[in-house]
């Protein structure tokens, strides 16, 4: 637990190195008479589980804590406030376009939530669909207080097909609710259909990446890895779960 705690730590020094380098720059744009006059977009390209599915300082997953990453605006004009609507990142791609006089192209995925920003009002989707192809192959439906992860490879992590979890009451995702819950897994499962028909009616291309991933011997970074890994649990004393692992993926366990 001391290892653990000391990681913890060293991801939290981390945030307080970049918060406290953002702050210089701010302090930068005040000093030179621009701040208020300068729009400001903190964001990041994925989250960081810590523990949750048992990965500690990274991002295997298709679950709450990789996919939902910040997004911190400034925007001259616009009064600060926090909004909690559910939106894809391409969503606020759109609204800047929008909100710098442009105009979104058609075929965008985005959708633009600019008026609503400008008003503070809330803005969102019913539900967002979210993917892992690097570490896993999993695709997530996330709704109301819910987030059900469907996955396809689990990169060498022994997950079930299937898992629903209520982030409001449960953030750290440790109760599964799938198997109690099959209502809930099935509203999930035909909002994953929807998106899925959407997407390839829309699409510019015929086929899924995800698809093509999986064709091309699953996730990439866990591609040839499983044979050292196995030979890692057994030597560790964990024989058991080396053999669950050869048993649920016998074509890369050789």
């Amino acid at each position: 637990m001391a290892a653990v705690r000391a990681m913890f730590d060293g991801y939290d020094t981390g945030v307080r190195y970049a918060d406290t380098h953002i702050g210089y720059i701010l302090n930068a744009l005040a000093d030179a008479g621009v701040l208020e006059e300068t729009a400001i977009i903190i964001a990041a390209d994925h989250g960081e589980n810590l523990g949750e599915l048992n990965i500690y300082g990274d991002h295997h997953t298709a679950d709450d804590l990789t996919t939902r990453i910040p997004l911190i605006i400034r925007w001259p004009g616009v009064a600060p406030r926090v909004y909690r609507g559910l939106h894809y990142h391409v969503d606020f791609a759109a609204t800047v376009i929008e909100l710098a006089g442009g105009e979104v192209p058609a075929n965008w995925d985005g959708v633009s939530f600019a008026g609503a920003f400008q008003q503070g009002e809330e803005a969102g989707r019913d539900y967002l669909v979210v993917s892992q192809g690097a570490w896993s192959c999993q695709r997530a439906v996330r709704f109301d207080d819910y987030l059900c992860i469907r996955s396809y490879h689990d990169g060498h992590h022994l997950f079930p097909d299937v898992m629903l979890f209520d982030l409001a009451n449960d953030p750290h995702e440790q109760h599964d609710l799938a198997p109690a819950r099959p209502d809930l897994t099935g509203q999930a499962a035909a909002r994953l259909e929807a998106w899925y028909a959407e997407m390839m009616r829309t699409a510019s291309h015929p086929q899924d990446p995800m698809r093509t991933v999986l064709a091309e011997g699953g996730p990439y970074h866990t591609r040839g890895e499983l044979p050292a890994y196995l030979k890692r649990l057994r030597e560790t004393g964990r024989t058991a779960w080396a053999e669950r692992l050869a048993a649920t993926h016998p074509d890369e366990a050789s």
